[in-house]
């Protein structure tokens, strides 16, 4: 827990322009020094949610006026902020948590400002998409986030139906109480044999990361309680069903050289694309013919 007595962050000379400033998804600490100058020195903050950037700010002793920007005030909001700026203000637009837009409100603002003429300048930082594939063990070369699912299932199914043969992990937000449905509906849409992960309460103490296929974390979390808060989920790209047996099978053999049964099995099926399901059978008759 940060002192909330810290000591206030010197103001700096900034350039006028909307500053689109990343904050902390759970972990305080994981704000940068540039926000925090940023932060410190803007005229004013538009704030998702005021009393939860006030906590923020309260943490590193920051003093700065703030006013509420959201989707129930955004289009009333606008034309002030962007004659603010017009007028030669510096303005920070800031979330709940993580980088603004993402699933968040502002990118109308941002669009405004661009055809104002005003300088719109990105402070990064934490983003929770990016915090749930770098710890998912899914393929991170090509991913696309797809934000919150919508929350009826026929509606969900729909829209997973539509990404099943993207060629990349997607990345979803979802809500605990919604979970356990979702991940049925991943399974029906994508098939219960994808990869996926389940990342909750990400650069938060209690930090907890599921993976396997879609059928064994619905089996892992069936008799549990729905988690709470806010989750993200991921899933791996289409299977690859092209394969003949001998193709795993010789990765098989050549991962068996270094690796356990268990640790091979997840490497070739993860390099190929195939059921790890269907790598354990064949691993398992490799390893009886040795």
């Amino acid at each position: 827990m940060l002192n909330s007595n810290a000591q206030a962050w010197a103001k700096i000379e900034l350039p006028n322009g909307l500053y689109i400033v990343s904050t902390p998804i759970g972990n305080l600490r994981d704000i940068t020094l540039r926000a925090l100058d940023t932060l410190a020195s803007v005229d004013e903050i538009y704030s998702e949610d005021t009393r939860q950037t006030q906590k923020l700010l309260s943490c590193y002793g920051l003093s700065v006026k703030q006013t509420s920007y959201n989707d129930h005030n955004a289009a009333k909001r606008r034309p002030e902020i962007i004659e603010k700026l017009t007028d030669g203000q510096s303005i920070a637009l800031v979330s709940d948590a993580g980088t603004p837009l993402i699933s968040d409100p502002g990118w109308k603002l941002v669009s405004e400002s661009i055809e104002a003429g005003i300088e719109v300048i990105s402070v990064p930082g934490a983003s929770a998409p990016l915090a749930g594939i770098v710890v998912s063990g899914l393929p991170s070369d090509r991913f696309l986030f797809a934000g919150f699912l919508p929350s009826k299932s026929g509606s969900r199914r729909q829209t997973l139906r539509h990404l099943s043969e993207v060629k990349a992990t997607l990345i979803f937000f979802e809500r605990g109480s919604r979970l356990s449905d979702t991940l049925k509906d991943i399974g029906e849409a994508l098939g219960f044999e994808r990869q996926i992960a389940v990342a909750r309460e990400l650069t938060k103490l209690f930090e907890e990361v599921r993976r396997g296929t879609v059928e064994e974390i619905i089996d892992l979390l069936a008799n549990q309680e729905a988690p709470k808060g806010e989750i993200v989920v991921l899933v791996g790209p289409p299977l690859k069903k092209t394969l003949d047996t001998a193709t795993i099978d010789e990765a098989l053999q050549k991962a068996l050289r270094t690796l356990s049964l268990k640790n091979a099995v997840a490497e070739v099926s993860t390099d190929l694309g195939v059921a790890r399901r269907d790598c354990y059978q064949r691993a398992i008759l490799i390893k009886k013919e040795t």
